[in-house]
């Protein structure tokens, strides 16, 4: 047996796109972590970065499974004395329609300077329209 290390030079990636209307937030999260990590090819390997580029469209209109929308919170802290600050899920998409989103597929990344190369190829948009039509992107279908 012999191992295969594919250079990245060697390698092209593609584009692929979701449509998040409609369909549950995680089940999304959870395909587009997988493409952009690469797991969906043979030739995978957990410490290169083998992923393509993924396009997240209408994920303002993801959905949460039952009372999610209020009991999931968002925590963050501005370092000052009780300074702690809690937002729900529902409040969370409409101050920032697309952090919710990028916030779980972010979670699914592995931690550290390779996780952060995978998720700048990660393009969330709340809406229908994006930017990335040149690159003639292959819909995904859950």
């Amino acid at each position: 047996m012999k191992t295969i290390f594919v250079k990245p030079q060697s390698m092209t990636k593609k584009w692929y796109l979701i449509d998040a209307e409609g369909k549950e937030l995680g089940k999304v999260a959870v395909e587009a972590a997988k493409i952009l990590r690469g797991k969906n090819k043979p030739e995978y390997v957990p410490h290169q970065d083998m992923g393509d580029y993924v396009i997240v469209i209408n994920a303002a209109k993801a959905v949460m499974s039952g009372n999610k929308g209020e009991g999931k919170i968002y925590y963050h802290h501005s370092d000052f004395i009780g300074g702690l600050k809690a937002v729900s899920y529902n409040n969370m998409v409409a101050a920032k329609p697309t952090f919710p989103m990028e916030s779980a597929v972010k979670g699914m990344l592995p931690k550290g300077a390779l996780g952060r190369k995978l998720f700048k190829g990660l393009k969330v948009y709340a809406g229908a329209d994006h930017n990335q039509a040149a690159q003639q992107p292959v819909a995904v279908e859950l």
